[in-house]
């Protein structure tokens, strides 16, 4: 989906037949300037998004950033200026604020699971569990905040999980069928165990998905076959144990919490007095 589009319909499911507040303040012949300013420490994402929101309601709104998307914001650290026609300004305040709000929880969030395992060769990925209709922008936030996207959808990777390999019978006759229509995309394999593991690499797949491993069993299989096949990890990893687990001498840690279980980043916007 268009971004435009998104902010469109966003605005849309909130204002809906109207305004009735604004409506009946008669606000309309005045000019006031409001801030958006930051509540909490954090790394900024959405900033250009909000300010969209806020032109898409009236192009005459101006707005200028003082802070920009990948920025670390501290408390009380103004991140934009909006000025013109109040009507205006609180029309677009809530759908700009749960853009950028949300996005910056994301941001945050993975700058600090990626600082975590910075001094490790593992590199964080996220997963597809995002927002529906809102996967570009939580994605998005994720590479503002130092993680690596995984896919993006079901079209541009090939990830070949438990229930499809149930559906083809065993690993083996999954790649096989996969392969044999295959020419360009990578394939990825997920496995819970070293058997499947083995029977996987023998199937001559590019990366496999330890899931629910635990740390010592992967550094174990780092060990044979890190210089061989691409390995992930997944599942059970948290800000608790994710160093644990970059230290195992996995190349990639997926974690799909970056884009289902963060805090949105506090911030207001308040009209100047």
């Amino acid at each position: 989906m268009q971004i435009y589009e998104l902010i469109r319909l966003a605005l849309a499911e909130d204002i809906h037949t109207g305004d009735i507040t604004t409506q009946y303040l008669d606000l309309e012949n005045l000019n006031r300037t409001a801030f958006m300013i930051a509540k909490a420490e954090g790394i900024l994402a959405g900033a250009e998004i909000a300010k969209l929101v806020f032109k898409e309601q009236d192009p005459d709104l101006k707005v200028t950033l003082y802070r920009k998307d990948g920025d670390r914001v501290l408390p009380k650290e103004e991140i934009m200026r909006i000025e013109g026609k109040p009507a205006s300004i609180l029309q677009a305040e809530r759908t700009a604020l749960n853009f950028i709000q949300r996005l910056s929880g994301i941001a945050t969030k993975t700058h600090h699971l990626v600082t975590k395992i910075e001094s490790t060769p593992a590199r964080l990925l996220d997963t597809r569990k995002t927002t529906p209709l809102l996967r570009q922008l939580e994605k998005y936030a994720v590479g503002i905040g130092g993680g690596i996207n995984h896919r993006y959808g079901l079209y541009d990777m090939i990830l070949i999980k438990e229930n499809h390999i149930r559906a083809a019978g065993s690993i083996t006759e999954a790649v096989a069928r996969v392969k044999k229509r295959n020419s360009s995309y990578k394939i990825e394999v997920e496995v819970t165990n070293i058997t499947e593991l083995e029977e996987a690499y023998q199937a001559g797949v590019d990366r496999v998905m330890l899931d629910n491993m635990e740390p010592k069993l992967i550094k174990q299989i780092a060990r044979k076959y890190q210089n061989k096949i691409e390995l992930e990890a997944s599942g059970g990893i948290t800000e608790d144990n994710i160093l644990s687990y970059a230290k195992t001498g996995i190349h990639y840690i997926s974690v799909g919490a970056l884009t289902h279980s963060y805090k949105s980043l506090d911030i207001s916007l308040l009209f100047k007095e």
